[in-house]
C-alpha cells in the first residue's frame, strides 16, 4: 500500500471512528465462522474494535461443531419446526462442544503477541450467568427436553462489564431460575441481548459476504421487509445457507425493535469487518430500519460538513465563496443528502418573493459519490420546494455545467431576466452563464 493511500484511508475512516465510539456492538460469530482459517483475524479485528472505545459483546455459535460432534458419538439429534430436540445425550456433548470453543475464544482474544492488534491492549473477557435461560417447553406433542429460550437479560450486568473495557463474551448455552441448563440458538440470544441493551449494531458473518441479489452482486442495503422476503425465498431452496437465513432472522427481528443497523459481512475476506464499519460505501449488507443516505432540510449543526463540502469547489473557482457566518444566516434555504453522519451533497433555494422566484444554488456533492445522480435529486428537491412556495420560474448561475442543467429543462437567459437585486450583484468578471426553468 502506498502512503497516501494509507493516509487516505486512516483520514476517511476518523469519522466512522469518532461516530462507533463509545456505542454498543453485538458481534454474532456463527460456529462456521469460527472454523475458517480467517478466524484469528476476526479476533483481531474484535479486539481493536474494542481499542477503539467501541463495547462489543461476542456471542458464539456451533451449529456445525455440534453436528460434527453429534456425527462423532453415533448420535442423531431430531428436529422440530427448525428447532433441534435436545434430548439428554445430545446435550451432553452440546455441552461440551460449546464449553471448548469459549474456551478457544476467550485464549485467543488474551493474545498479546507484538504483532498483533492485541499487543499490550489487556483485553478481559467476561462469560458468567448474563442471559437467563426457560425451556421451550411441548409444541404440537413433541418436547423440546433442554432446547430453550431467553427468558430474562442482566443488562445491567452486562453493562458493568462493558464500562470496565471488557468483551462479554456469551455462547448458546444458558442457565434457568430452577439451576437447569438449556441449549438456545445463538442468534436469539444476539438479537435479544442486541434489543434490551439498545445496541447500536448486530454484526454477522457468511461466506459470500452479504445478500447476493438477482445481479449476482452483494446488495448494499435492505429494509426488514425486504430482507423478510429474501429470508423466505432462502428457506425454501434446499442448499440455503443456514448462517445467512439465522442473520436475516436475528436482524429483522432486531431492526424492527429499534436496532438499527445489522451488518453481513465476509468471514473469509481479511478485514471485511472494518471495511465495513470504517468505509464510505462498506463491503457487505446492512439491513436498516431507514435509509442509509436521506436528503433533508439542513440545521445548523451541519455548517461543518457543508464548509467541507463547498471549499474545494470554491477554491477551483466553480463556486462563490461563502464565509461560515454567512452559511449560518443561510442555513434555513439548504438542503443536504446525509450518509452515515456524513454530508455529501447540498444545495440552496434563495427566495426573491417580490418577482416570485428562486434561485438553484451552491450545489455541491462529494467527490466520491458523484456517479448516482444526487445532483439531480437534489435539484428535483430544490423544484419542489419552489413550486410549493408558487414560484413561476427558478434560475441557476454556472461557469461549468451548462450542459447538466439544459439535459434538466434549464435554458439559457439573459442578466436582464433575473430579478433586480440579483442583477445588481451579477459579477460581470465571473461572466456565468444564467438559465432558467419555468415552473
Amino acid at each position: 500500500m502506498r502512503t497516501t493511500e494509507l493516509v487516505d484511508g486512516f483520514r476517511q475512516s476518523a469519522p466512522y471512528v469518532n461516530s462507533h465510539r463509545g456505542k454498543t456492538f453485538v458481534v454474532m460469530l456463527g460456529g462456521e465462522a469460527i472454523d475458517q482459517p480467517g478466524f484469528r483475524s476476526i479476533i483481531n479485528d474484535i479486539a481493536l474494535l474494542n481499542t477503539l472505545g467501541i463495547k462489543i459483546v461476542l456471542v458464539y455459535g456451533a451449529r456445525p461443531q455440534i453436528n460434527k460432534a453429534l456425527e462423532n458419538a453415533g448420535l442423531n439429534c431430531d428436529y422440530h419446526n427448525r428447532i433441534r430436540v435436545t434430548d439428554d445425550d445430545s446435550f451432553h456433548v452440546i455441552k461440551q462442544v460449546a464449553g471448548a470453543l469459549q474456551l478457544d475464544i476467550t485464549a485467543r482474544l488474551s493474545m498479546s503477541l507484538s504483532n498483533t492488534p492485541m499487543h499490550n491492549a489487556q483485553i478481559n473477557v467476561v462469560s458468567g450467568n448474563f442471559v437467563i435461560a426457560q425451556p421451550l417447553g411441548v409444541d404440537d406433542g413433541v418436547d423440546y427436553l433442554h432446547s430453550g429460550r431467553v427468558r430474562r437479560i442482566d443488562v445491567q450486568g452486562i453493562r458493568r462489564q462493558l464500562d470496565n473495557n471488557g468483551i462479554v463474551l456469551m455462547g448458546p448455552i444458558a442457565a434457568s431460575v430452577t439451576g437447569e441448563s438449556f441449549n438456545l440458538t445463538a442468534e436469539e440470544i444476539a438479537t435479544q441481548v442486541a434489543i434490551k441493551l439498545k445496541a447500536e449494531k448486530i454484526i454477522g458473518f457468511n461466506e459470500v459476504g452479504g445478500i447476493v441479489g438477482d445481479d449476482g452482486d452483494i446488495t448494499a442495503e435492505l429494509m426488514p421487509n425486504y430482507a423478510e422476503h429474501v429470508m423466505w425465498q432462502m428457506e425454501k431452496k434446499e442448499d440455503a445457507c443456514t448462517a445467512t437465513i439465522a442473520f436475516l432472522h436475528a436482524a429483522i427481528t432486531a431492526c424492527r425493535s429499534g436496532v438499527s443497523r445489522c451488518h453481513l459481512v465476509s468471514y473469509g475476506d481479511n478485514g471485511a469487518m472494518l471495511q465495513e464499519l470504517f468505509s464510505r460505501d462498506g463491503i457487505g449488507t446492512q439491513i436498516v430500519t431507514e435509509a442509509a443516505e436521506r436528503l433533508r432540510a439542513a440545521s445548523i449543526t451541519d455548517i461543518g460538513g457543508i464548509l467541507d463540502l463547498i471549499r474545494p469547489l470554491e477554491q477551483q473557482g466553480l463556486l462563490v465563496r461563502r464565509s461560515r457566518e454567512q452559511l449560518e444566516m443561510e442555513i434555513d434555504q439548504f438542503v443536504v443528502i446525509e450518509r452515515d453522519g456524513l454530508i455529501i451533497g447540498c444545495a440552496a433555494l434563495y427566495p426573491f418573493p417580490e418577482e416570485n422566484v428562486g434561485e438553484f444554488a451552491c450545489l455541491a456533492v462529494h467527490e466520491h459519490y458523484r456517479d448516482a445522480d444526487r445532483g439531480s435529486a437534489l435539484l428535483k428537491n430544490i423544484i419542489q420546494l419552489a413550486r410549493q412556495r408558487k414560484y413561476y420560474r427558478l434560475f441557476a448561475l454556472t461557469t461549468r455545467s451548462i450542459h447538466w442543467f439544459q439535459e434538466h429543462g434549464f435554458e439559457l437567459v439573459t442578466v436582464q431576466d433575473l430579478p433586480e437585486k440579483k442583477q445588481q450583484l451579477y459579477n460581470y468578471q465571473r461572466r456565468s452563464k444564467i438559465l432558467a426553468l419555468d415552473l
